[in-house]
């Protein structure tokens, strides 16, 4: 089954830095995209914001220069979280991260 999933866009919120109890190291991001897509032969202002998370040392030493404001792409696959409150939502979990600005 595929599940891969390819967005970039601006830093929105401070990167949330936090480890595993097995020690490994997590950096939660919060990336705001807007863009104008086609469809149906339309253009359609496009917004997302969406959590991604960076897991591993690999993708760490590429997260610390992220600061607010910065431009990343980033690819990996989509997985479902629900918060202590039950409630659900979509995140991005990391395989590649690509700085833009």
């Amino acid at each position: 089954m595929d599940n891969y999933f390819v967005l970039s866009g601006a830093l929105c919120r401070h990167p949330e830095r936090s480890e595993s109890p097995a020690g490994i190291p997590h950096t939660v991001l919060t990336l705001e995209h807007r863009s104008m897509q086609q469809e149906a032969g339309l253009n359609r202002q496009a917004y997302v914001r969406m959590q991604v998370v960076l897991s591993g040392t690999v993708l760490q030493q590429h997260a610390q220069h992220l600061t607010l404001g910065s431009t990343v792409r980033v690819s990996g696959f989509l997985n479902r979280h629900q918060s202590r409150s039950g409630q659900a939502k979509l995140v991005l979990h990391a395989q590649q991260i690509e700085q833009l600005s």
